[in-house]
């Protein structure tokens, strides 16, 4: 005889309430798994986005769009996720740091030859190749996309021979890009961007020993993180790590790269805001030929003359000779001084000898920079800037404008409202001889 025992049960039912759609939690990413001894590991906890929105508190929001949601935020979270670590390995890892040095490297060599960047791939790595490629070229580093079938049929004549040759693979055992290898040129640098971290873990570094690997791994693969090994997270990370790769190249390769960036993007929205924002001293000056001059060199301008120029002026300012009276000078004119000669007002006109004189092409924000911070040197007499000094922009030798450095002048630049006093320490002599630098 079976003895039956009380069951206890902790359910609890509610009844008479309709059925809701359960939506089910997003799983978190894997811990990162250290691919090198040598690697130090991050805890996940750190890597992961954390500050998520719940909407619990937001009652318009249906449970299809929550379930829409918490689907983007699950996609998101691993890409996010893996980029993190993409930073963390290239600020620990040897063989990373070695590799994306190497590769900039190479890439910089022969550009001034009319070398170029031939990158490959297949597939959606063929898809980031091209992106790449008009990242390069709009950062001014020459570079062109190169289909591997379609160069085993003829289009390997696109590689000369200081070109460098970048292979994109998450593989690193593409089957195209292994038929391809063995004919290229034995000389050309070839860099392998792959998820590999390891040298001897790449087929294609195995049989091209002298290749430079650029790792880009990820935490997790796709098919862990969404069930489906469609490239996500892969291709994210690829082209992050392209585009530091652009970056960093164009910078080596170019002085001021948002000058190369705007001469190579003038269409778009992007090229209409380098149009219409000024970036150089020569956007915003007062063109030389455009301050009226006293017709009269025999004799002496008064302060009247001055008044009377700088109010026919457009822009305000005036000139004698190889004296310049800027708007803000000219309004501090009293009654007294209209029948005085201009050598007997003070402060009224500044000689040619004490312009400080600064490249044309020089960067707004630069230019402000060096006006803040006192300049030494031994063989130069010391001046002060102040909101009554003149620039003059200089190119090729000649002074094509002038500046007041007023607070107007410097607005852009990020210069505070008020008096601008730097110790700055000018030549006397001619000014198109004294470049500020």
């Amino acid at each position: 005889m079976v003895e039956h025992q009380p069951v206890h049960n902790s359910e609890v039912y509610l009844l008479g309430l309709r059925p809701r759609p359960t939506v089910p939690p997003p799983s978190p990413p894997s811990p990162l798994t250290p691919r090198e001894a040598e690697s130090s590991s991050t805890a996940i906890e750190e890597l992961c986005l954390d500050d998520t929105e719940s909407f619990e508190d937001i009652s318009e929001t249906t449970s299809l769009t929550k379930q829409r949601i918490s689907g983007a935020v699950h996609v998101s979270k691993p890409e996010a996720t893996a980029l993190r670590s993409l930073t963390h390995l290239y600020r620990t890892n040897t063989t990373a740091i070695e590799g994306f040095s190497a590769a900039v490297g190479a890439i910089t060599k022969h550009e001034g030859e009319r070398g170029k960047l031939v990158i490959i791939g297949v597939g959606k790595s063929g898809h980031i190749s091209k992106k790449l490629v008009a990242t390069f070229n709009s950062l001014g580093v020459h570079a062109t996309f190169l289909h591997p079938t379609e160069a085993l049929h003829g289009d390997l004549g696109k590689i000369g021979k200081n070109d460098v040759v970048l292979f994109i693979t998450f593989s690193g055992k593409t089957p195209e890009l292994l038929a391809l290898l063995p004919h290229l040129d034995a000389t050309l640098p070839v860099i392998v961007l792959t998820s590999h971290t390891r040298l001897e873990e790449c087929e294609l570094i195995r049989q091209r020993q002298d290749a430079i690997l650029l790792p880009a791994p990820i935490h997790e693969s796709e098919i862990v993180s969404f069930g489906v090994s469609a490239p996500t997270t892969s291709t994210t990370v690829a082209l992050a790590l392209g585009d530091a790769l652009a970056v960093v190249a164009s910078q080596e390769l170019h002085s001021t790269v948002i000058s190369v960036f705007a001469k190579n993007h003038p269409g778009g929205a992007i090229g209409q805001a380098f149009s219409s924002k000024p970036h150089q001293i020569r956007d915003i000056i007062i063109p030389l030929y455009e301050i009226p001059e006293w017709p009269n060199s025999s004799g002496e301008a008064c302060g009247a003359d001055i008044l009377k120029l700088g109010y026919d002026s457009k822009s305000g300012w005036a000139r004698v000779n190889d004296v310049i009276a800027s708007p803000r000078r000219i309004r501090r004119l009293e009654t007294a001084h209209m029948a005085w000669r201009i050598s007997d007002i003070p402060n009224l006109v500044v000689d040619r000898s004490e312009w400080i004189s600064i490249r044309a092409s020089t960067r707004i924000s630069q230019a402000a920079e060096w006006l803040r911070e006192p300049l030494m040197s031994p063989d130069c007499s010391e001046a002060v800037f102040s909101e009554d000094s003149i620039l003059a922009a200089v190119e090729n030798g000649e002074i094509i404008g002038v500046l007041a450095g007023s607070r107007p002048s410097f607005k852009l630049a990020g210069v505070k409202s008020g008096i601008c006093l730097v110790r700055i320490f000018v030549r006397y002599k001619p000014a198109d001889d004294m470049i500020f630098r």
